[in-house]
């Protein structure tokens, strides 16, 4: 298969839009990190991006809609969960919530759960595909499971080329980091994976799967991976942060949003590099930094 790769503008969604349509799959940009849309109520499309992407068939999928009125109507959202969204949506929040009767949504999306995780983004590329082709989209990030996620469309060719027909390109990602997720399912919220965003909630990582980025192997470069290096053995390609150098640096103000924002860049980096290792030196555990580590401890793991 012959994959193109179009710039984001009308006509790009237009073709993106047709493509989704007819079951295929589109990768395009959101403000976290390059998804891989298709038609949320379509058992086909939907399982070929399993297929695309080699994922494991027990980790669901993040469902996008344009609106808090359109994701309504595949979730049930209670006073919780709607004071969340009301105040955080659109942007880079995952609620996943029970999963409203004739909803209409494919239940390869759920994995068989009854609940559906649920996203409002507010980046202009995937709310124009939304809103073209006016059904929800599944759309995980565009990349082979378990390696690094895609926050340039590059990243999404070097991963994905051959397998899909469009890649939609929007330039780099904003946030750089996955949506963070917050179960509204039992009357509490339950933070099930860091993000750009802080909640308010206790972190229940579990045995269960009830959303993506929950398996303890995940977001994954091809060599070994050492964390807290304060020095690169000879062998290591050293990512620095702070007063750590190294071959670039995450940040070298110590900026976490920075950090953030670099985190899977130069790990494609460090993967394509001769080196045969990476290594990474420590980003403090506060704020965003607790998003930061939490990719980094399953890369490495």
């Amino acid at each position: 298969m012959e994959t193109r790769v179009l710039p984001f503008d009308d006509a790009a969604i237009a073709e993106g839009a047709r493509l989704i349509l007819a079951g295929e799959l589109v990768a395009i940009a959101t403000e976290t990190v390059y998804g891989l849309a298709a038609d949320a109520t379509n058992a086909e499309a939907v399982a070929r991006i399993y297929e695309a992407k080699g994922r494991p068939s027990f980790n669901p999928l993040i469902a996008h809609v344009p609106d808090f009125a359109a994701a309504q109507r595949i979730g049930e959202f209670d006073d919780q969960a709607r004071e969340l969204a009301e105040s955080q949506w659109p942007g880079p929040l995952t609620l996943v919530v029970p999963l409203r009767q004739m909803a209409g949504i494919a239940s390869v999306v759920t994995a068989g759960l009854p609940t559906i995780g649920i996203r409002v983004p507010e980046h202009p590329a995937m709310q124009a595909l939304l809103r073209a082709v006016r059904r929800p989209l599944a759309a995980p990030s565009a990349n082979a499971s378990g390696r690094i996620s895609p926050t340039r469309a590059e990243h999404v060719l070097k991963s994905l080329g051959g397998r899909i027909p469009l890649i939609v390109d929007a330039g780099a990602t904003d946030r750089g980091l996955e949506s963070t997720i917050v179960a509204a399912t039992d009357g509490a919220l339950r933070l099930l994976r860091h993000g750009p965003l802080q909640i308010d909630a206790e972190l229940t990582p579990g045995d269960r799967i009830e959303a993506p980025g929950q398996l303890a192997n995940h977001y994954a470069p091809s060599k070994p991976l050492r964390l807290n290096a304060t020095r690169a053995e000879p062998d290591e390609y050293l990512i620095g942060f702070g007063t750590v150098t190294g071959e670039e640096s995450l940040s070298r103000s110590g900026d976490l949003v920075e950090a953030a924002s670099r985190l899977f860049d130069l790990l494609h980096q460090a993967d394509a590099s001769s080196k045969l290792r990476i290594a990474v030196a420590p980003v403090p555990n506060d704020g965003l930094g607790a998003a930061i580590n939490d990719r980094l401890r399953r890369a490495a793991s």
